[in-house]
């Protein structure tokens, strides 16, 4: 990797947002570092609709072939899996937001990470809870460059961005529309595009959980937010 291009370090709520989202972009960093947050089995057997419809019998099913599916997506960009022990909440309660950030941040640290993209959180529970828990360590670690990104098929919802983006304000994080570099590699657009969709189709399970036609949004211009600390609004 060059050694002016940044080290990349995505927060994945679940596995395939990472690569949903940001697909383009991994494919164009090599050796990016992709942590799903929740990433392990529940305890005890149980079924969830999700996983019916995704074609599991069981959720212990669902996270061996779901591993499985973001081990093949993650080799096919060159991206590294980091996997945190952490349930969905359709499985277990939700651990705290202190946890989640103490966790990630220790994570964080043990990487060469100077670059590192959080997902907005824009509508599904678990999302929400690691962007909370991004916020609260960004100020910590606010030497390092922080961007957003807008979940694919969430942000489609209308008003849900403009409504992320004036949360940050009033959290004194300002988000300026920008692009994590890519200097240093000399992929062009269209095989990152390729490259994208050939990962995407890893997911074969959450592909069918959506259903043909539900899911375009992932293959369209991925969006992102450079996120600085400033000044909180007062209220």
């Amino acid at each position: 990797m060059s050694e002016t291009s940044p080290r990349l370090f995505i927060v994945s709520p679940h596995f395939d947002d990472a690569v949903f989202s940001c697909g383009a972009l991994l494919a164009a960093h090599p050796d990016a570092a992709v942590c799903t947050v929740f990433a392990a089995p529940p305890e005890q057997p149980m079924h969830t609709e999700w996983d019916k419809k995704s074609g599991f019998t069981d959720a212990q099913q669902a996270i061996h072939e779901r591993t499985r599916e973001d081990n093949r997506a993650l080799e096919v960009l060159d991206a590294i899996p980091l996997r945190m022990p952490f349930r969905d909440s359709q499985y277990s309660d939700s651990p705290s937001i202190s946890k989640l950030a103490a966790a990630l941040e220790e994570t964080i640290y043990r990487t060469t990470a100077n670059t590192l993209l959080m997902p907005l959180g824009l509508y599904h529970d678990d999302h929400v809870r690691v962007f909370e828990a991004c916020c609260e360590i960004l100020p910590r670690l606010s030497h390092l460059t922080w961007f957003g990104y807008e979940e694919a098929i969430h942000r489609r919802t209308p008003g849900v961005v403009q409504a992320r983006l004036a949360d940050l304000a009033q959290r004194g994080i300002v988000a300026t529309p920008a692009h994590p570099s890519a200097a240093g590699h000399t992929i062009d657009l269209q095989r990152r595009a390729q490259l994208k969709r050939e990962a995407v189709n890893a997911y074969e399970s959450q592909l069918r959980a959506f259903g043909a036609g539900n899911y375009d949004d992932i293959f369209a211009t991925e969006r992102y937010w450079q996120l600085s600390v400033g000044r909180r609004v007062k209220k």
